[in-house]
């Protein structure tokens, strides 16, 4: 494995670490508002919280990836174009 492998992996673990550190302070802040609120916190109500936290970042993560395909067909048809313009 050459460093750019290595450090793509690395980069990969400091991500899904980051990532269940940010699950864990969100689930405790879920607790804290409910607890304020009077209520006990469920594993159900967390679970639907996540869910929908999930829900909104996979629609910002289809509208990004929907705005690169549209950018990529726009950069292919411009190659395309000059391919055309050159060989003509």
């Amino acid at each position: 494995m050459d460093r750019q492998d290595y450090n793509k992996a690395e980069n990969a673990v400091d991500n899904a670490q980051w990532t269940a550190n940010s699950y864990a302070d969100r689930a405790k802040d879920y607790i804290r508002e409910e607890r304020n609120r009077n209520a006990e916190p469920t594993r159900e109500g967390w679970m639907e919280r996540a869910k929908e936290n999930i829900a909104d970042a996979w629609d910002d993560t289809k509208d990004a990836v929907s705005d690169a395909w549209e950018q990529t067909k726009d950069w292919t048809e411009d190659a395309k174009s000059e391919v055309r313009k050159s060989t003509n």
